[in-house]
């Protein structure tokens, strides 16, 4: 007796069709699964079959050969056990279920009650592409596959109430499509710009960077303020759009990570990994090709405090994404893209000690010591970061002072509105913000006047910089110009931008 249903995998963040394909014939009872599958699915043998028996049904007592096809791609995890359970059963002639038209996902206990898995939205946007419309899913996977429209997704508790409403005995309730401006984002930050006192140069470059989408480095001595800093920039970052909040909420589910109750993301993630994290814990990959820190910080932060602390290789691992946007994590049993497009904001000191070029400590290292501190930050890392601003100690007249600083509410309004300037220019592309823009688009909405340009030529020759370095300035200055509501690019943008690029100059010489 043979039977097909369909499951589905996941490579990286895309699902493919798994075909799972039971014949159960006589001979001695031997229950025998092929196609490639992982130590998690190999046992699944055992939690299937004693499933399918505490759950009332007989089991087979012959040969059971199970094939996962296609058999040349390799398939984890144990999403698979519902699909196989249901396989099994259907080659009964007692049950009379009808199987074909869904398709199955869930983990199975040994009471056979169908538990969560990982990564059910990316598998249901996937399947949905391909022309799939119904789904089984665990129940505890109800409020993540209900923001998805088109499909019909129906949750289930256990093995019997998925046979029963084969068999047309129970009538289950499809998962109501929610609405996303229904989800109520309650802001785990509490640090607001309002309670830092003074780095008014350090906050207007944290504006620009989140009105722009631009990477940003803060230099200074220990206790200035720049972990602080960071650690308010989520409050004044724009909200996440319902297509941004799906993206982060595919690479949360293959993770892990995601609230089950709420089903969706609703704010912009902010990650911030120790220095003594693993090059793959960043990049992602392992044993179960799980995303690491740059993807999980996917349409957010990624805050890599005292920057030089982190081994070369990590920093260096930050090249492609901050360049492309994604991570390719190429390893000998597979080749997994993820997506890695994130604001990064970094700090450090500027040696050991921290006090070189403080205004009012001395600096105790040696010239080695410093020029080994900074070599671990290459020049193509540099290049790579839009906006280094310096952060010097706050004074004490500053601290006690009882001018009321600016709150994040307003200054996100100011990056709102820059950000709706950006969303109707680059309308029809797949570009949101200024930092992202492709050359073509740099030339087009970055052009310059006279004066302008000569600024540019002069800082370009005098610093010595890279056209890639040319590029970012003319795009923070795009940016700026964007914050206060101008069509063209003034001399006093590119101005400023440039005073975000000489610190690398200074410190790196």
């Amino acid at each position: 007796m043979l039977s097909k249903v369909v499951s589905f995998g996941l490579k990286g963040i895309e699902g493919f069709p798994i075909s799972v394909e039971t014949d159960v014939s006589n001979g001695l009872p031997k229950f025998e699964i092929v196609g490639l599958a992982d130590t998690a699915i190999k046992e699944a043998k055992e939690r299937v079959r004693t499933a399918i028996k505490n759950s009332g049904y007989e089991y087979p007592n012959k040969r059971i050969t199970l094939n996962l096809a296609p058999a040349d791609v390799k398939k984890e995890g144990s999403l698979y056990d519902l699909a196989i359970a249901i396989s099994i059963l259907a080659t009964s002639d007692k049950l009379e279920i009808k199987p074909k038209g869904y398709v199955y996902i869930g983990e199975l206990s040994f009471d056979g009650l169908v538990k969560k898995v990982r990564g059910v939205l990316p598998l249901i946007i996937s399947a949905r592409k391909q022309g799939y419309k119904k789904f089984i899913v665990p129940k505890e996977n109800a409020q993540e596959a209900g923001f998805i429209e088109g499909v019909e997704v129906y949750p289930v508790t256990s093995l019997i109430e998925c046979v029963n409403f084969l068999k047309g005995e129970v009538m289950l309730e499809k998962i109501k499509v929610g609405k996303f401006d229904d989800v109520v984002a309650v802001s785990e930050c509490e640090l607001d710009f309002s309670s830092v006192k003074g780095q008014q140069r350090a906050k207007r470059a944290l504006e620009i960077s989140a009105a722009g989408g631009h990477n940003l480095l803060m230099i200074g001595p220990p206790g200035s303020g720049k972990s602080m800093l960071a650690k308010c920039f989520p409050s004044i970052l724009p909200d996440l759009t319902f297509e941004e909040a799906l993206e982060v909420t595919k690479i949360a589910s293959i993770a892990g990570e995601l609230d089950l109750k709420t089903g969706i993301v609703s704010k912009r993630p902010f990650r911030s990994p120790h220095h003594t994290a693993s090059t793959v814990s960043l990049t992602g990959g392992g044993t179960n090709s799980k995303p690491g820190e740059i993807s999980l910080a996917h349409n957010g932060v990624l805050f890599l405090d005292e920057l030089p602390e982190y081994t070369r290789h990590s920093i260096e691992t930050l090249r492609q994404p901050l360049e492309d946007g994604v991570i390719t994590v190429a390893r000998a049993n597979a080749t997994v893209t993820y997506p890695a497009t994130f604001n990064l904001i970094a700090s450090m000191n500027p040696c050991p000690c921290g006090n070189f070029g403080a205004k009012d400590r001395e600096c105790h290292c040696t010239p080695n010591q410093i020029h080994k501190y900074l070599a671990k930050l290459s020049g193509p890392i540099m290049d790579r970061i839009d906006i280094h601003v310096e952060v010097d100690s706050v004074s004490f007249d500053d601290l006690k002072s009882e001018k009321v600083e600016e709150s994040s509410a307003v200054i996100k309004e100011r990056v709102d509105r820059a950000r709706n300037i950006q969303l109707e220019r680059f309308k029809g592309s797949k570009n949101f913000c200024n930092a992202k823009m492709s050359v073509p688009q740099t030339k087009k909405f970055c052009a310059l006047d006279k004066t302008s340009e000569d600024i540019l030529r002069t800082a370009f020759e005098k610093l010595k910089l890279s056209a890639r370095a040319h590029d970012r300035i003319l795009r923070v200055a795009r940016t700026i110009a964007d914050l206060e509501g101008q069509e063209t690019i003034l001399p006093q943008h590119i101005a400023e931008a440039i005073g975000y690029r000489s610190l690398d100059r200074k410190y790196w010489g």
